[in-house]
C-alpha cells in the first residue's frame, strides 16, 4: 500500500502508515501523540539502565517534542527537538546521578 503525504516519498509514507490504522482514527493526533510519548518514557526503575542509551532518550525527546507541537506550544517542542538531536549527534550526555555520591 503506498499513500502519498505532502513532502514525503511514497516509500517513507508506507513505512510510515500501520496496517491498522483505522483502529488509530478514533484518537486525536494529540492523544496518538501523547501515548508514544508515555510508551517511550524511560521509567524510574529503568533509569540507570537508559540513561545513556542514545537512541532511547533521543526517542523520548522527540516523542514529547512533538506533544509540545500539537498543543501548539513550538517554543518547548524546539527544545525537545534540540535535545533529541544531542542525544543522537552525541554533544549531550547524561548526567551523573543525583542521589550517587551522598
Amino acid at each position: 500500500m503506498v499513500v502519498c503525504m505532502p513532502d514525503t516519498s511514497p516509500l517513507i509514507a508506507e513505512t510510515l502508515v500501520a496496517p491498522n490504522t483505522t483502529a488509530l482514527s478514533q484518537f486525536s493526533d494529540l492523544e496518538l501523540a501523547q501515548a508514544l510519548a508515555e510508551r517511550l518514557a524511560i521509567a524510574p526503575n529503568d533509569w540507570h539502565r537508559l540513561k545513556g542509551n542514545r537512541k532511547a532518550r533521543a526517542a523520548e525527546q522527540a516523542a514529547i517534542a512533538l506533544v509540545y507541537l500539537l498543543k501548539d506550544q513550538p517554543d518547548e517542542a524546539l527544545a525537545r527537538v534540540q535535545q533529541a538531536t544531542g542525544w543522537l549527534d552525541k554533544s549531550i550526555s547524561a548526567p551523573p546521578c543525583p542521589t550517587h555520591g551522598q
